[in-house]
Parts: C-alpha cells; sequence; structure tokens
C-alpha cells in the first residue's frame, strides 16, 4: 500500500504539518527532524505528489539539467555529482543531451518549464543569447556550469581554464619539449579557447611561439580526436608532445600514436584536461590537468537551493583552480637527458 503523509508523520514521530514544511523547506526545522523525516520518507518511498504541487504552484522539487552529450564522461561525472547533491537535499533531476544544439535547447528548456522544475542547470553551449535572455526572465534559479555567458547576469560555476592550459604547457616545457601540438574543442567554446590562450601565453614567457598549422580544432568524439592527431604523426616534421583539451580527445591522439607507430611517451607526450574515468584507463595513463567536477556539481546546487531559500540575490562566478597529475603519458623530450635530482 502507497505510503502516505500521515504514516511518514507518524513514523517519524512529528505532525503533519512538521512533515509538509520539511517537504516545501518551509518553516523552522532542526537539521535532525529535518534528516529523519526525509530518511523516513526515503524508506518508505514516499513521494507528495508532484503534479498536485506544481498545479498549486508549490515546489516540485525537481531540477533540469541541460548538457551537450552525456556519453561524454566529464558530463556523465558532473551529473552524478550533480544528483548525489540534489537527492541530499530532497530534490530529483531531470536531464536532457542537447548536443549543443540551440533547437534542442530551445525546446528542452520549455518542457523543463512545462514540468515546473524549481530551477534549472545549463552545462551544455548556447549560441543563441536570446535563449538565455528569455530563460532569465522567468522567476527560476538558473546556474551555468563549465560554460559562461560574460553578458548573462546568472550564477555561473567554471575551472579557471586559462590557468589549466599554463599548467600543461609549464609542464612539458619542463620536460624540454619545444615542438607541441594542441587538440583543440570546438572554437565556439569559451572554455576551450581559455585553454588555448593559457598554454599559448606560456608558450610565449619562454619565447616559444606555438605553430598555428599544429592548432586542429576537434568535434567532441574520440574518433575526430585521432584524425587530427594522425594528421600531425604521419609527417616527418612531427610534434614530440601534444596537450589535447580534453580527455576524449586524448584518447584519439594515443589511438593515433599506436596506428603511427609512435611509443607514448617514449616518442611522444600526451597531456589531457578533465581527468575523467578515460585518464585512468588508458594504456598508459594520461597526464591531466583535473577539473574538480563533483565539487563544480555539488556548488551548482547549492547555488540553486540558496536562492530557492532566499539566502543569495546577488549573482556570482565561482572559479574553481584546476591542478596538473603527473601520471604515465609524459615524459623528457626524445634525446634530452633531464638533470639528476639531488639526494
Amino acid at each position: 500500500m502507497k505510503a502516505t503523509i500521515y504514516d511518514v508523520a507518524r513514523e517519524a514521530g512529528v505532525s503533519i504539518a512538521t512533515v509538509s514544511k520539511v517537504i516545501n523547506g518551509k518553516g523552522k526545522i532542526s537539521e535532525e527532524t529535518r534528516g529523519t523525516v526525509l530518511e523516513i520518507m526515503a524508506r518508505m518511498n514516499y513521494q507528495p505528489s508532484v503534479i498536485a504541487s506544481a498545479l498549486t504552484g508549490k515546489k516540485t522539487y525537481t531540477l533540469g539539467l541541460l548538457v551537450p552529450d552525456i556519453s561524454n564522461p566529464f558530463f556523465a561525472e558532473i551529473a552524478r555529482a550533480i544528483e548525489d547533491q540534489s537527492q541530499h537535499y530532497g530534490y530529483s533531476v531531470v536531464m536532457c543531451s542537447t548536443d549543443n544544439k540551440d533547437k534542442k535547447v530551445e525546446k528542452y528548456i520549455a518542457l523543463l518549464l512545462q514540468k515546473s522544475v524549481d530551477g534549472i542547470i545549463i552545462a551544455t553551449g548556447i549560441d543563441e543569447t536570446v535563449i538565455m535572455e528569455q530563460l532569465l526572465s522567468k522567476s527560476l534559479p538558473v546556474v551555468l556550469l563549465a560554460r559562461e555567458m560574460p553578458h548573462a547576469a546568472v550564477n555561473t560555476v567554471v575551472v579557471d581554464d586559462y590557468v589549466g592550459g599554463s599548467l600543461a604547457a609549464d609542464h612539458l616545457l619542463g620536460l624540454g619539449h619545444k615542438h607541441i601540438a594542441v587538440l583543440g574543442e570546438n572554437i565556439k567554446v569559451i572554455s576551450s579557447r581559455e585553454r588555448i590562450r593559457g598554454f599559448r601565453a606560456k608558450l610565449a614567457d619562454v619565447q616559444i611561439p606555438m605553430r598555428e598549422d599544429w592548432l586542429k580544432y576537434c568535434d567532441y568524439r574520440i574518433e575526430d580526436g585521432k584524425q587530427k592527431a594522425l594528421q600531425l604523426l604521419q609527417t616527418e616534421d612531427r610534434p614530440t608532445a601534444i596537450f589535447a583539451c580534453n580527455d576524449m580527445l586524448a584518447v584519439g591522439a594515443l589511438q593515433a600514436a599506436k596506428e603511427s607507430g609512435v611509443k607514448v611517451p617514449d616518442d611522444l607526450s600526451i597531456v589531457s584536461f578533465d581527468n575523467t574515468i578515460l585518464a585512468m584507463v588508458t594504456d598508459p595513463q594520461l597526464t591531466t590537468i583535473a577539473q574538480p567536477m563533483n565539487e563544480m556539481g555539488k556548488l551548482a546546487v547549492d547555488l540553486i537551493v540558496d536562492e530557492l531559500k532566499g539566502r543569495k540575490n546577488v549573482k556570482q562566478r565561482t572559479v574553481l583552480r584546476p591542478e596538473l597529475l603527473i601520471r604515465q603519458s609524459t615524459a623528457s623530450r626524445p634525446g634530452r637527458r633531464l638533470p639528476k635530482e639531488k639526494k
């Protein structure tokens, strides 16, 4: 038999009014009581009527999440962090995969509004600013995640991509590499442009120009990273290192190296960006610029919930710092001996 609000109240030893306050996020309820009620609701599989809540203008305890491609491990891991943090607050997540196409974005936003979601997290590219303007005109919390729209007054959570690109260049330069190629994402993606800008600036600091013919823009597929890397490797004048702007492109570069008979890291060093599960299951494992994906997902949900509870009205841009993780895909430039470490 389906559990009712009366069953939850009786089991928790509280009034029906208290359970209702927990469900609607209103009133002064201690964290202990709130946690007890939520635990009992989960154990009894009690679900408030979302349809009824929507019709009465109350919260539906659902959040919308727009990602470009859930098959990309970066967005899969981000989605998991968002789902975990949402459940902590008693929310469910409706996820939509947009393929970075504005028509799909517009369609899914309309669908989420019809479902009366309480907030929307956008982790996908949007070319048409009018779409965001229309969304922000609604009285609905919105957070941009791993994406930026500089002229929009909206909460944003990003990693410092410029610093990440600089860290990648600094690592390869420290290993003696001077002939370095770059596999970038779509040129429209601000994060990718910032990674390349940081990478280029670090090279310029030591008077090493970045070869424009060695900068290859790719789609979001491993196969495209492989094809662009093959163009670089199957020539007499080839780079000794590649910086890939995400793990999927780096995996493509690994495949290209194997197909070309180029050994990683003996003949070619590869640095990736993201630190998804892909970076740890490749052979060799990828040296990567790690994004704090779990923290990014949690912060996005926290910003939505804070706005729903009226805690914050000022929009903020949160920038997290990336971290260089050195694994087996990078080594000193072929033919160069690094000085021995002093003991």
